[in-house]
């Protein structure tokens, strides 16, 4: 089975420990004199009879979790380094705090236990309901729970994205492919993860392809699906959607002769799209090759050689988690996190300016429900991918790679792509 990498991306904490319990919320200014918020909410360890703490920090540079007993130190024998903080895509950090139950354990004494920064200022409570919803926003920015990938139907001969993405349909096995992948729904009124496509007037197609996989929702951006127009030769409201897509599928449909039609990722006029996974169908057997900018860190799981799959449900897993995690990969490299950081900075000053200079820090709080905040997300989501896009819009580079299985010459690869030598993948299509 394949696995899922970088779980913690996926754990949300404050969607998952706070959302809808009663915690705590706080503003406040670091030594460096940038705005942070800070989360905290208390549960019952179990026989212990201590209070478990939870604590969530929103800062620029990412966001921090910990947790642990409020405990003596001197018992624990806690070092001092176990205190240095950890983003949260780097694992949640349990640590031990003083604890005394005859003294009610305050804020500012919290934070010089995390070694987090200058703890002269205490933060300020925020007990506005907003905060909750404002909160997931940032959380969001720590990487996507659910997807949306583009599909490409690509033609025998065919070589340029606009020749790809004027096709009008797709052929029967392109059909097979999507009804594996998943669901055909009619977006009009869908009421679950749309993944940016218009689901009121039909703006984006009347159909699309859903699918839930290990809690994720994943949305199509299918080729053949989103509009054409016979009078714009580059397809602008396909490319929209596509182009913007981190990760595309691009089913190659190789003419009955056999000859192979190769796949060239430098055809590709997209400045966001970091991963292609190449889908071919030859003797029933379904073919992958993955193509990824050279910035993007190895991910799993390792194609097979030769990289084919007889069983079709074998190899849906396979390709949906190697989608999920080429995203996750693609979040750390030098350009996304660049850009995260910036979004992230900017996200935290507006809401330090809304929340202490607009005086909304004592508005009366109502917690918000798991039902209620789906909604939220959502549009929340919608809103910071699209801040990302328009920030980011970073250039491939020119030298795309192919990931395989050994390290051996890859004598179909075209002379522009050099293979990553950390990489465990498979070979290139015709090879």
């Amino acid at each position: 089975m394949p696995i899922l990498e970088n779980p913690e991306h996926q754990t949300r904490w404050y969607f998952k420990y706070f959302l809808g319990k009663l915690h705590q919320n706080y503003v406040g200014i670091d030594s460096e004199k940038n705005p942070y918020f800070m989360s905290i909410v208390s549960q019952d360890s179990g026989s212990k009879c201590m209070p478990l703490y939870r604590v969530m920090l929103f800062r620029k540079q990412g966001t921090y979790a910990f947790y642990g007993l409020f405990v003596w130190r001197s018992v624990m024998k806690a070092p001092p380094e176990l205190t240095l903080p950890l983003p949260v895509g780097w694992g949640a950090q349990k640590l031990a705090l003083p604890y005394n139950p005859q003294q009610k354990l305050t804020v500012k004494q919290i934070l010089p236990n995390f070694a987090l920064m200058d703890a002269s200022k205490s933060p300020k409570e925020v007990f506005s309901a907003d905060i909750q919803k404002d909160l997931l926003l940032l959380e969001e920015q720590e990487g996507s729970v659910n997807f949306k990938f583009g599909v490409v139907y690509m033609k025998a001969g065919q070589k340029m994205d606009d020749e790809m993405l004027s096709n009008e349909d797709g052929s029967a096995d392109f059909d097979e492919f999507m009804a594996l992948l998943g669901e055909k729904i009619r977006l009009k009124d869908w009421e679950r993860y749309r993944g940016g496509l218009d689901v009121k007037g039909d703006m984006t197609g009347k159909y699309s392809v859903y699918t839930l996989y290990e809690g994720h929702e994943i949305m199509f951006h299918v080729s053949t699906m989103l509009p054409f127009s016979r009078d714009n030769r580059q397809q602008v409201e396909r490319k929209r959607h596509i182009g913007n897509d981190i990760v595309n599928i691009i089913f190659v449909d190789e003419d009955s002769s056999g000859e192979e039609t190769e796949f060239n990722p430098n055809n590709i006029k997209s400045q966001f799209t970091h991963v292609f996974a190449v889908v071919t169908r030859r003797s029933r057997k379904y073919r992958l090759a993955v193509y990824c900018d050279e910035t993007v860190p190895p991910f799993g799981p390792t194609l097979p050689n030769p990289p084919e799959f007889e069983d079709p449900a074998v190899f849906r897993d396979f390709l949906l988690v190697k989608l999920i995690n080429g995203e996750k990969a693609t979040f750390q490299t030098p350009t996304f996190s660049r850009k995260r950081e910036r979004t992230l900075e900017m996200l935290i000053k507006d809401l330090y300016e809304e929340y202490v200079h607009d005086n909304k820090m004592n508005r009366p709080i109502t917690f918000i429900g798991i039902e209620a905040c789906v909604d939220l997300l959502r549009g929340f989501k919608q809103l910071a991918v699209s801040h990302l896009m328009h920030e980011a819009n970073p250039k491939l580079a020119s030298a795309l790679h192919v990931q395989h299985k050994d390290q051996q010459s890859f004598q179909h690869a075209l002379p522009i792509f050099t293979q990553n030598p950390t990489s465990v993948e498979a070979q290139s299509v015709g090879g």
